[in-house]
């Protein structure tokens, strides 16, 4: 959108649109998932850079008590609340109706919000005691498996809120990212998880890493595969991850699409960022980063300049090759 004859400069991250008669922000994030946790924090230090933030949570008090504890605790009036499930048409129609009443543009999509896809018994997992080494490494899987359920509705939630969730948000937004005055970032969270090394499969691993022979049909083709291997216990046998394997699956799906959607939209910066392994519920507060810290490379990645990199993934900061 282009500044309209006439208006005023309101304050350096601020201009007034004259055919809106409202403040329309310089940059404008959504991030979803973001009552909490690593969200709540890119939340905090994207206002903290002058970023208008729209704070997103499938649960409307959850979310509304978060937006206004950033507002109150961090003197931040740059934090906007509203309440999406990503996984409902509806509520994702919603907010991009919202958007584009108010603001008529979005420079920020933060994919955060994700589940683990497992039935957990917490109180078998502390008592295992899992060093973070064996974590992350996935070394875990055997001595998870007295503890971990993998209900094919926990699998189907999953790949609906991770990967069908991220996609839903993200093509009802790109009409408002292309209008971008900044400069559109995309940023999926993606895990240490979606290593393709932990694919056993090794077809499907190395057609994995062909990023020619894809697009989102076949993704939901080999998706509905994972959900008949698990629903017919043959998970193991097919050669899916083994280590929380529908949260696995659907990372390496996430970085799948990211490189999609970044050959697509070369005018956009779209990369996949693993935040670490924080202390937040999504892990059952086994990590050993804060959120602080996890949200580092998901901010830098919403901040990139026009010539930074594009169909990446970062590991926090770094920027590692997965695929």
């Amino acid at each position: 959108m282009e500044k309209a004859a006439g208006s005023t400069q309101d304050s350096p991250h601020h201009r007034l649109d004259a055919d809106r008669a409202e403040v329309i922000p310089e940059r404008l994030a959504v991030v979803t998932g973001g009552n909490k946790g690593v969200g709540l924090e890119v939340c905090r230090q994207l206002a903290l850079q002058g970023v208008t933030v729209i704070l997103t949570a499938r649960d409307e008090k959850r979310g509304k008590y978060a937006a206004e504890s950033l507002r109150r605790e961090s003197e931040l009036t740059n934090i906007i609340f509203h309440q999406l499930d990503v996984r409902d048409d509806n509520s994702v129609t919603s907010l991009a109706q919202y958007i584009e009443s108010r603001y008529g543009k979005l420079d920020i999509l933060v994919n955060n919000a994700a589940v683990s896809g497992i039935v957990a018994d917490e109180e078998g997992l502390k008592a295992l005691n899992i060093d973070a080494e064996t974590w992350t490494s996935g070394r875990a899987a055997n001595l998870l498996k007295e503890v971990f359920q993998n209900t094919y509705d926990e699998a189907v939630n999953c790949l609906n809120t991770n990967y069908y969730g991220c996609k839903r948000v993200t093509e009802a937004l790109l009409p408002l990212l292309k209008l971008s005055t900044s400069g559109a970032r995309i940023v999926n969270a993606s895990s240490l998880a979606s290593e393709l090394k932990r694919m056993p499969n090794e077809k499907l691993r190395n057609d994995l890493c062909n990023i020619n022979i894809w697009d989102e049909d076949r993704i939901e083709s080999v998706l509905n595969t994972f959900l008949e291997d698990l629903t017919n216990g043959r998970v193991e046998e097919a050669g899916w991850p083994m280590m929380l394997p529908t949260y696995s699956v659907s990372k390496m799906i996430i970085n799948l699409y990211t490189r999609i959607m970044a050959r697509r939209y070369p005018e956009m910066r779209i990369n996949c960022v693993r935040p670490g392994f924080v202390k937040t519920d999504i892990c059952w507060n086994l990590g050993v980063l804060t959120p602080e810290q996890g949200a580092r490379g998901p901010v830098m990645l919403a901040l990139l300049p026009d010539d930074g990199p594009t169909g990446c993934y970062f590991d926090q900061t770094e920027m590692v090759n997965v695929w």
